[in-house]
């Protein structure tokens, strides 16, 4: 195809910005979002590729997932950029099209290669992939009394100066980090990602809800993961899970595959938070995209099988969940529309990432990053910044 021509997408729902058009079209030109409209308005230029669906099938921004460890037998915390490679290229098959490489908790020296590489990556990828938007740091800021999968032994307190260090090291892409700021120095640290424009989130966290409030204070706005690695809800004591449901200043991240948390307590969270404040994520591992086995994560073994992946002693470790499958189930789990799964995939972190003058919604202007769904939200195409980056095979 001509790099000057530009793509139509005809005749198809278009989950825009400010409205559902039923019979529109979109425009795909130099990496961005050209027109929208509906079908009568589009005139034919000589060198547009049309392609023409039916109104059945859905376009909508793509998602930014903004926990992801890995996927397809690649990781974060590999160190290469092979691996982040792999990631771009595989996540446009489940309809991501940007993610923060996240990282895990384990020797400095092993966060620090993994950061290095993450922002040298940054600085080099191709349009053709999904985008690396930035990284997000989880662990090892963290409470051992939360620890997950997080190996404890690597488990240490919140320190400003090892951040810094880290966020040089990075290139400056570090956009979030997940700590316990109930820690020791974990206000100062809060405070400071705050200052330096950096999402700070709680997680692996045994707050209570009245540090959770000290941690708002202090610049926290995020809650990693709903449910898992956190002080639960006591009717005495609500804990970081009564905090997320409560104060409106946090976005909260929930992994919706039905085994991190039931689906009525997805229905429980969705019906208190709602899809202003909520974000689909999936904290997937490599064995995304594999078959069942085990694989490596941070040196531990972990056994996939279907659709669970647990460490030795059955602790969850993170997921093999896929975003457009977190749609379906959500849609299922909640009743909720599709444009609220656009709030909670795209708008969302888009606006918490303060990346949203680009990304996280269909608007002329904007990055040409979006997804087709067939009637059954089956991922048909994805364009990453107006490449088509996967195509289902018929």
């Amino acid at each position: 195809m001509d790099t000057h021509s530009s793509i139509i997408i005809y005749n198809v729902t278009v989950y825009s910005e400010n409205q559902t058009l039923k019979n529109g079209y979109i425009k795909l030109t130099n990496k961005k979002i050209t027109e929208i409209g509906e079908i009568h308005q589009y005139v034919r230029e000589p060198k547009d590729h049309v392609i023409e669906l039916s109104p059945s099938y859905k376009v909508i921004p793509g998602a930014i997932d903004v926990h992801i460890h890995g996927v397809n037998n690649a990781d974060a915390m590999d160190g290469t950029a092979e691996a982040l490679k792999t990631m771009a290229r595989t996540l446009p098959k489940e309809g991501t099209t940007s993610f923060l490489a996240t990282t895990m908790t384990q020797s400095n020296e092993a966060v620090e290669k993994a950061l290095r590489n993450a922002g040298a990556y940054i600085e080099e990828q191709t349009d053709a992939d999904a985008e690396v938007v930035g990284i997000h740091l989880e662990g090892p800021f963290i409470s051992p009394k939360r620890a997950g999968a997080q190996p404890p032994t690597h488990i240490q307190d919140p320190n400003v100066t090892l951040f810094q260090e880290w966020q040089k090291a990075a290139g400056g892409h570090i956009k979030l980090v997940t700590l316990a700021p109930e820690q020791p120095n974990g206000l100062a640290l809060t405070s400071y990602l705050k200052e330096t424009h950096v999402v700070a989130s709680i997680g692996h966290s045994d707050s209570t809800y009245d540090q959770v409030g000290e941690a708002i204070e202090a610049g926290a706005s995020h809650i990693t993961h709903l449910y898992n690695g956190m002080r639960g809800l006591h009717h005495r004591e609500p804990g970081v899970l009564g905090a997320a449901y409560l104060r409106d200043e946090l976005f909260v991240e929930l992994i919706t595959d039905g085994i991190h948390c039931r689906p009525e307590m997805v229905k429980l969270a969705y019906d208190q938070i709602t899809s202003e404040r909520m974000i689909l994520i999936t904290d997937s591992l490599r064995a995304k995209w594999l078959k069942n086995g085990t694989y490596d994560l941070g040196g531990q073994p972990v056994h996939v099988n279907d659709t669970t992946a647990t460490l030795a002693d059955g602790t969850l470790a993170g997921s093999i969940l896929k975003m457009n499958d977190a749609i379906k189930n959500t849609m299922s789990f909640t009743n909720c529309s599709l444009e609220d799964i656009v709030k909670m995939t795209a708008e969302n972190p888009a606006k918490q990432l303060n990346l949203f003058d680009t990304k996280g919604s269909i608007k002329i202007g904007k990055d040409a990053d979006i997804v087709v769904l067939n009637e059954n939200l089956d991922v048909e195409m994805t364009f990453c910044r107006g490449t088509l980056s996967f195509k289902k095979e018929d």
